[in-house]
């Protein structure tokens, strides 16, 4: 049967478990959080004994051997056993299909199969092995949320933790988080603790007198409030700073952080991305390309977009200058892992200041060319 991950999870919590699942998807906020109610509701159900089998080699599969033998195996500690492959690309290749089919015609009483994957397609979608696994078991697949949707994930996410914000705080947050599920689960969850506990919402003249947790709705100001004691410099605010031209407020942000005790490669993952899409609209604009589709084919929200536009015009539009930073995030971890001499600190303000300042990016590029 095929439901989303969400309708997933509130099933767990009332029926036994099936024989087999499949969640899948590019979503990987809704795939693992799917993927952890499987697994709570085994360990509810008493299964102890799990296995997990990883994609490697060329192709990336798993060791479908090794699983075929676990299929057929007792279980050495429990009566039933939960049976996880994970396959990154969502492709099991021809002798992988035939083995999950196979498991679904015939499923062992003691298994119970949870497959995960990161790609899909419609195509794979309509696989004979995944309908089997959707005629014996559930199948989820977590598609991307799309904007207009965001601001109904984010009340229905608010209200899982009890609370309840107005039309403009669900739209902050929209706004905030521009798309990143992970990021807006963080920031919901930092709300919960600011709001729930020792602030305004923990204080004794706000406890309702039936005793019941204080239910004020959260607005746009109320959140900006809160989210801006825990996070004034987060990394998002740094590279929006950057990206706009604001190298003061780089280099104070990066202060922040770091005398928070942030670690560099924490912060990589998301420098490393905005800068890959830079270049790729920077590619697109050298070749006379649609910059409104490359918009979209990066995932770039509209209120995002005159921010890139700022940035691809003050280099020019030259893609050799956005490769430059791109090659420079390398370097930078290279750095924080030690595998090269350098400050990371420093190495990092010096890409994000020359992202902000073309002078401070010709002096980059004469750094990285000259001998080291």
């Amino acid at each position: 049967m095929d439901v989303k991950p969400e309708q997933l999870v509130t099933r767990l919590a009332s029926e036994p478990l099936r024989p087999a699942y499949l969640i899948a998807g590019p979503e990987t906020l809704r795939v693992l959080e799917a993927a952890d109610a499987v697994r709570a509701a085994a360990r509810d159900q008493g299964i102890a004994e799990r296995e997990v089998f990883e994609a490697e080699g060329n192709p990336r599969e798993p060791d479908w051997n090794a699983l075929q033998a676990s299929f057929r195996a007792p279980s050495l500690f429990a009566s039933r056993r939960l049976l996880e492959v994970r396959l990154p690309t969502g492709k099991p290749g021809k002798d992988g299909a035939k083995l999950i089919t196979e498991f679904c015609d015939e499923p062992p009483a003691d298994v119970v199969l949870l497959i995960t994957a990161g790609e899909w397609s419609l195509k794979q979608h309509g696989g004979k092995w995944s309908e089997a696994i959707g005629r014996i078991g559930h199948v989820a697949v977590a598609w991307a949320i799309k904007p207009h949707e965001l601001p109904d994930w984010i009340e229905r996410r608010l209200r899982g933790h009890g609370l309840r914000a107005d039309r403009s705080g669900v739209q902050r947050l929209a706004d905030r988080v521009e798309g990143n599920l992970l990021a807006a689960a963080q920031e919901i969850d930092k709300l919960a603790l600011l709001s729930g506990g020792g602030g305004e919402h923990g204080s004794g003249t706000d406890t309702p007198a039936n005793g019941s947790r204080d239910d004020r709705v959260l607005d746009a100001d109320r959140i900006d409030a809160l989210v801006a004691d825990a996070a004034r410099f987060d990394v998002f605010r740094v590279i929006d700073a950057a990206m706009n031209g604001q190298a003061g407020q780089v280099s104070r942000m990066l202060a922040g952080l770091r005398a928070e005790g942030e670690a560099v490669p924490a912060l990589l993952g998301m420098v490393t991305m905005e800068l890959q899409r830079g270049a790729a609209l920077a590619r697109i604009q050298a070749r006379g390309g649609n910059l409104s589709a490359g918009f979209k084919a990066q995932r770039i929200w509209d209120s995002k977009q005159p921010m890139y536009r700022r940035a691809l015009q003050r280099h020019e539009h030259d893609p050799r200058r956005w490769d430059l930073f791109v090659a420079q995030v390398g370097r930078v971890d290279r750095m924080a892992k030690g595998r090269e001499a350098g400050d990371p600190w420093r190495a990092l303000e010096r890409l994000l200041l020359a992202l902000a300042e073309p002078r401070a990016a010709r002096l980059l590029a004469g750094t990285l060319a000259a001998p080291r």
